[in-house]
């Protein structure tokens, strides 16, 4: 069965593994595509019209329209774990599964993105890094960092990335960890290594750092803005390696300028990507990656088998594993 492949966005599938850009040539015809972040709806139905089977990334959406629009499609599969760019319900009627990579593929990669950009922001490492190459060595009594040592970090979202980000700040460097996440029994959250807190207010008050590892949703788009940032402890660190739209960034510049946040450690950011007039790379106390957490070669590796294997079941008349509902 010859069929049409889109590859859509997605910077890395089939690069450093070609295998799996053969093994959908196998399969029919396959097209790389690269649109605007923002384009949705008919626009994006009628460029991807007659390609049964989309490899997405983190955009563009694939909103109720582009269904409505879209001719048919068998499979919108997700090279990553977040889905926020489809409409599921509107997928389900027109009859496309959606599917995404296994959370355990990227657990290991995000949770070691974010403990790393929390080292780099508390011990200013890029910063006296750069010193150095400017020559100025004498310099290095301003970079005084902290520890994580006995410091309360606050995770919002303990799920499959929070919880081994717990993990290896709770049982690698004696870190006390309380998490944040309606979604979870207060049991579970003991079971994943933290003590649960009731609300978000109670962990804001509380944290020293806090790593956001929530998915987003329509319940908690600027999770963080000029309230939450008004009642955290002076001089907290924050890490986001989940969505850039959980942070309010307007309030967020706020809130460093008034020296609430010490520093920030975001490999996401709203409407992504930035260039380099992103008003928040103004900050030296800012480190901004650009969406690189899964960026490891076992990730990558492991995210592309899953994909390859949803696509060949698909045409091969079976169910995907792990079909989104």
């Amino acid at each position: 069965m010859s069929v049409k492949i889109a590859i859509v966005n997605s910077s890395s599938f089939g690069r450093n593994f070609p295998e799996h850009l053969e093994k959908l040539k196998s399969f029919g015809e396959v097209d790389r595509f690269h649109f605007p972040y923002n384009m949705r709806g008919k626009e994006l139905a009628r460029e991807l019209m007659g390609y049964s089977i989309i490899i997405a990334s983190v955009k563009p959406y694939y909103d109720k329209e582009f269904f409505q629009y879209k001719d048919k499609t068998l499979l919108i599969t997700r090279h990553g774990i977040g889905y926020d760019n489809i409409d599921i319900k509107s997928a389900q009627e027109k009859g496309t599964y959606v599917t995404k990579v296994d959370g355990y593929v990227e657990r290991e990669a995000v949770a070691e993105s974010a403990v790393t950009l929390l080292f780099d922001v508390i011990r200013k490492v890029r910063a006296a890094s750069l010193k150095v190459k400017e020559g100025k060595w004498s310099e290095r009594a301003s970079f005084m960092g902290c520890e994580i040592r006995d410091k309360v970090v606050g995770i919002i979202g303990i799920g499959n990335i929070g919880s081994r980000v717990c993990e290896i700040l709770k049982y690698g460097f004696n870190a006390k960890v309380i998490a944040y996440d309606p979604y979870l029994a207060p049991g579970l959250i003991r079971e994943r290594g933290a003590e649960p807190v009731k609300t978000l207010e109670e962990l804001l008050k509380t944290a020293d750092m806090i790593s956001l590892n929530a998915s987003l949703n329509a319940g908690n788009y600027h999770m963080l803005s000029t309230k939450e940032f008004s009642i955290m402890k002076k001089g907290v660190y924050i890490v986001d390696t989940a969505r850039g739209e959980l942070i309010d960034q307007d309030a967020l510049m706020k809130a460093l300028d008034d020296g609430i946040v010490a520093g920030v450690g975001m490999d996401v950011v709203e409407n992504e990507p930035i260039d380099e007039n992103h008003p928040l790379l103004a900050y030296e106390n800012v480190i901004i990656t650009p969406h690189i957490s899964a960026y490891t070669r076992e990730c990558l590796k492991g995210m592309g088998d899953k994909v390859v294997s949803d696509v060949e079941k698909v045409l091969n008349g079976e169910v995907p594993d792990g079909v989104i509902k």
